[in-house]
């Protein structure tokens, strides 16, 4: 697993719950499009789930979704347990998964209707990016998604503030980076994943959603 700390910011805490400042700026307008993509019972893995914010935002707009937290960091899966026991609803426990590693990509097992991964990619390395595609080609079923959500480049159409934001991660970490959109498709499209969806997002984010079909 990572020991690279993943939290860009400081976050506050509350009977385990841990409180990111950008989820809550962003959590409520994600879960909205997720409502209208998500197909009715869908079954959904996120991958780096953080806090743990969006997922439990998620199932109170669409409480029919089925919904895995994961994260390769501890103290953000405790707080993913601990929002799962503070909410009304069902979450089986937190998975320790880190797209990096082979063998911990190896654990998930079954299928899923989407997977889902929120500011995950751009502070990780690539590694981490190649693994999440070769996870959604084994275990999104067919007619599944596969959704990012977060800031990418578009080559000369890349917003001024992604560009900063790039440097920026790379001074800190030189593996992390905001990804290149097309990059991102040509990853997936190995996996099978050739159509795609972009959806703009408040702050010069996208939703990302991709398929098979």
């Amino acid at each position: 697993m990572s020991k690279t700390p993943i939290a860009l910011e400081t976050r506050q805490s509350d009977a385990g719950r841990l409180f990111s400042p950008s989820a809550g700026r962003n959590k409520a307008v994600i879960a909205a499009e997720l409502a209208e993509i998500l197909t009715q019972g869908a079954s959904v893995l996120e991958i780096g789930s953080g806090t743990g914010e969006h997922g439990i935002e998620a199932v109170s707009v669409r409480p029919d979704l089925r919904w895995q937290f994961s994260d390769p960091d501890a103290a953000s899966r405790a707080s993913q347990l601990a929002w799962a026991v503070h909410s009304e609803y069902d979450f089986p426990a937190p998975m320790a998964l880190d797209m990096s590693d082979p063998a911990s990509r190896a654990k998930v097992s079954g299928s899923y209707d989407a997977i889902y991964s929120a500011n995950m990619v751009h502070i990780a390395p690539i590694s981490a990016l190649y693994g999440l595609a070769e996870l959604a080609g084994r275990v999104i079923g067919e007619a599944g998604q596969m959704i990012l959500y977060g800031p990418f480049l578009r080559g000369d159409a890349s917003a001024p503030s992604n560009i900063e934001f790039d440097a920026s991660l790379k001074r800190r970490n030189s593996t992390w980076g905001v990804r290149d959109l097309d990059d991102v498709k040509h990853i997936f499209a190995k996996q099978g994943f050739n159509t795609m969806r972009l959806r703009d997002m408040p702050k010069n984010n996208f939703l990302l959603v991709l398929s098979r079909r």
